[in-house]
């Protein structure tokens, strides 16, 4: 299963650049990121081509991190896309509890990320329902 890194950071200049340049250190790839404003700290959440790597060297580094599970399904990339999906999740009485997208091919295709409580009952339904879930090495690659 795909894994994100979340990382509480102080609001303040300087936390970007001190996170992104342990992960470039380290050799990893940064293929999406979102940065959530909280006042005085905010979610930095990465997905990179290692995680558990990143997370190793942001952890030893003492930035407060953790590694998240998360879902990865294409989706077309037209009006109603993301709706589909989310008619799908309410049906199931799956709840998104955090969650971004992102292109990979214009007008073809997108894909989103989000993360629930119960990541495998929500893999199920999606694959029944037919949706094309991304693995980790599927995901990490794009």
């Amino acid at each position: 299963m795909p894994h994100q890194l979340s990382i509480f950071a102080e609001n303040k200049p300087g936390k970007i650049e001190k996170i992104t340049g342990i992960i470039a250190e380290g050799k990893i790839n940064i293929r999406a990121v979102t940065i959530s404003d909280a006042g005085d700290y905010g979610i930095i959440k990465l997905l990179v081509d290692n995680p558990e790597r990143g997370f190793e060297l942001l952890k030893s580094e003492n930035i407060a991190v953790n590694l998240k599970e998360i879902i990865a399904v294409k989706i077309e990339d037209k009006i109603g896309g993301l709706h589909e999906i989310s008619k799908v999740l309410r049906e199931n009485n799956i709840n998104v509890n955090d969650s971004y997208g992102f292109i990979t091919d214009p007008k073809k295709e997108a894909v989103f990320i989000f993360q629930v409580g119960d990541p495998i009952h929500a893999e199920n339904i999606l694959k029944k329902e037919g949706f094309s879930l991304l693995s980790d090495s599927e995901l990490y690659l794009i």
